[in-house]
């Protein structure tokens, strides 16, 4: 997995490319976790996102409960696949997916 951080003022953009499961998953959350102050609005591009699994969608969950406390949180670019766990896990009703 590889993570690209673009950072304008206070929005986060963390594209995230390749598998997000059991392995992957602690990366991401040390990320976002060490980049999240200051930041008011944070983006996920899932476009070269392949997978997530219950790992990846628990730092989703953790980092949504953050950011529930000092703005905003969007996923752009989920592909089908994506958008079909998102919904059969309930995620769909919890993040924001655009």
């Amino acid at each position: 997995m590889t993570i690209t951080q673009n950072k304008n003022g206070s929005k986060l953009v963390l594209e995230v490319e390749g598998r997000l499961d059991t392995t992957t998953a602690p990366q991401l959350d040390a990320e976002v976790k060490s980049s999240l102050n200051g930041i008011t609005e944070l983006e996920f591009d899932f476009t070269k996102l392949e997978y997530i699994s219950s790992a990846g969608l628990r730092v989703l969950l953790s980092t949504q409960k953050i950011m529930n406390k000092q703005g905003s949180m969007v996923i752009h670019g989920a592909s089908e696949a994506l958008i079909e766990i998102f919904d059969v896990t309930g995620f769909i009703d919890i993040l924001t997916i655009e």
